[in-house]
């Protein structure tokens, strides 16, 4: 099954007409379904209705109780991990309204309790000034007043110890001249600054080095429940477990490249000297 991101949202409802169909076709009642997979008649009605999104482990039961074909069985696990995957496109967000997804943001924020970010080629609203956040968004047609002033109150999480945060950022992130060189380095200042928190953990990954694997997308886990992946155009929210795991093993490989501590701010030191000369 192909990815394709007008689509999605379709799969959701394809998912429980597809389960609804095999139920018919072996012949069962919701009710001896329910039996069957050790599950109440009400929760098997709201997934066949769409209403509830069934987990792995149910897919896993109600499949084995309408003795699914190994081709049925690939079909639906396909359609329930883009029934797991949502695509925000950056013209409707704009269209929307940026600070609505700020809003977003920082309710995703105030219910999670650990969160793991890459960051790629740009430093993420949560580390950085005034400057670097109005800069980032100079090319929006849209008035972004109020986008600012909402990423700048959805810093105030980081003060939260209650929560825990690990940021890696490659050296193209840190480094990339956004704004003119005096304002880079109280960019990469208050990164530095950022890393005594105790709470929060701030890795830099250098050019220098070798490094076997390259990621390809920046990308945010939260709680392990749910990962983010941006792209130039918009963002990619998965909910799928096996997507969820994938991007927490390659946040590990990431997190084995990175220094931390003393050795990130001596990093992120020489890199501040270095746009102020």
């Amino acid at each position: 099954m192909t990815f394709d991101p007008e689509q999605l949202g379709q799969p959701k409802q394809e998912l429980a007409a597809l389960l609804k169909e095999l139920r018919k076709r072996a012949g069962l009642t919701g009710d001896r379904l329910a039996r069957r997979c050790n599950m109440s008649q009400s929760k098997i009605s709201r997934i066949e209705n769409g209403k509830a999104q069934p987990s792995l482990l149910d897919l896993e039961r109600i499949l084995r109780a309408v003795v699914a074909p190994p081709e049925v069985i690939e079909e639906v696990i396909a359609l329930a991990r883009l029934a797991n995957t949502e695509w925000q496109d950056l013209r409707s967000l704009r269209r929307r309204g940026l600070e609505k997804k700020q809003t977003e943001l920082a309710a995703l924020e105030s219910s999670s309790t650990e969160f793991r970010f890459f960051l790629l080629s740009m430093i993420t609203g949560l580390l950085s000034t005034p400057e670097y956040i109005r800069a980032s968004l100079a090319h929006s047609p849209a008035d972004v007043t109020k986008t600012i002033a909402r990423k700048l109150e959805r810093q105030e999480v980081l003060y939260d110890t209650n929560k825990r945060f690990t940021f890696i950022l490659t050296e193209q992130a840190v480094r990339w001249p956004l704004l003119p060189p005096a304002a880079m380095a109280m960019q990469i200042d208050r990164l530095a600054s950022l890393t005594h928190l105790t709470n929060v953990k701030i890795g830099v990954i250098p050019i220098a080095g070798h490094k076997p694997m390259a990621p390809m997308d920046t990308f945010t886990v939260y709680d392990n429940t749910l990962a983010t992946v941006e792209n130039t155009t918009g963002v990619v929210i998965l909910r799928d477990p096996r997507d969820i795991e994938m991007h927490l093993e390659l946040f590990s490989t990431l997190e084995g490249y990175a220094l931390f501590g003393e050795e990130a701010r001596a990093l992120l030191a020489e890199w501040s000297a270095a746009c102020r000369s």
